[in-house]
């Protein structure tokens, strides 16, 4: 079952800035964001299973082997 995550538990899991999260998704180094609703303004969220794929990946990246 996928779950949705708010910018603040994003926030709170991955320990970076809205400021830094919002930078890495503008250049394609974080999660995109899924849109609610058909609005430009529909509120946004991320799915846990790609904000957690993200995280395992920075392991990786930092500790190779």
């Amino acid at each position: 079952m996928q779950r949705f995550l708010s910018k603040a538990e994003v926030r709170d899991l991955v320990k970076l800035s809205y400021t830094e999260i919002a930078r890495r998704e503008a250049r394609g180094d974080f999660p995109q964001r899924i849109p609610l609703g058909a609005h430009r303004t529909s509120r946004r969220v991320w799915l846990e299973s790609e904000v957690l794929a993200w995280i395992l990946a920075q392991v990786k990246r930092a500790r190779p082997g």
